[in-house]
C-alpha cells in the first residue's frame, strides 16, 4: 500500500505542474502571462514579518527573496515572498508545486513546467537566474529534510 501512496503524491506534483501548463496554455500572450503571474504574487499569503531575516533570505536573487520550509506530517510546507511582484508570483507558481509534498517526490520531479510554458525563454537573465536559484534552495531543503527523516529512522532503530 505504500506504494500507492508514493505514486499517488508523485503524480499529484505533475499534476500541479500540468495544470500550471494548463492555464497558461489558455493565456493569448505573454503580456496576459505576467500579469497572471504577478496576480498570483498579490494573492499569495501573508508571509511573517518576523521570518525576513538573513537566515531565509536567498543569496543569488537580484530581489529580495525569503524562503521558509518546515516539515509537517512528513510533508515539506513551503512559505516564501519577495519585493518584487514578479518574483513573488514565480515563487507562487513553486509554492503551489512543490509545497507540502514529500521531500523525495521534490527530488524526484523536476520542474517541468517551466520548459513547458517556456518562461526560461521569456524571464531577463537576471529573474532565470533566480529562479535557478529558488528552485536549488527549495532542492536542497529537501535534500535536508530526507537526511533528518533517516537519522530519525537510524535513532528508532
Amino acid at each position: 500500500m505504500q506504494a500507492d501512496a508514493n505514486v499517488t503524491s508523485a503524480a499529484a506534483l505533475v499534476a500541479a505542474q500540468d495544470e500550471i501548463v494548463e492555464t497558461f496554455g489558455l493565456l493569448e500572450d505573454w503580456s496576459d502571462r505576467y500579469q497572471y503571474i504577478i496576480d498570483l504574487g498579490r494573492q499569495a499569503p501573508p508571509f511573517p514579518e518576523t521570518c525576513k531575516i538573513e537566515e531565509y533570505r536567498l543569496k543569488g536573487c537580484q530581489s529580495q527573496v525569503w524562503i521558509v520550509t518546515e516539515m509537517k506530517g512528513g510533508l515539506m510546507h513551503i512559505a516564501a515572498t519577495s519585493d518584487s511582484s514578479i518574483v513573488a508570483g514565480l515563487i507562487a507558481l513553486l509554492v503551489r508545486v512543490y509545497s507540502d509534498r514529500r521531500p523525495a517526490d521534490i527530488l524526484a520531479t523536476p520542474p517541468d513546467f517551466i520548459r513547458k510554458i517556456q518562461l526560461d525563454d521569456h524571464l531577463s537573465p537576471t529573474r532565470s537566474n533566480g529562479l535557478a536559484s529558488m528552485i536549488q534552495q527549495i532542492r536542497q531543503r529537501a535534500v535536508e529534510a530526507l537526511a533528518e527523516q533517516h537519522k530519525a529512522k537510524v535513532a528508532a532503530t
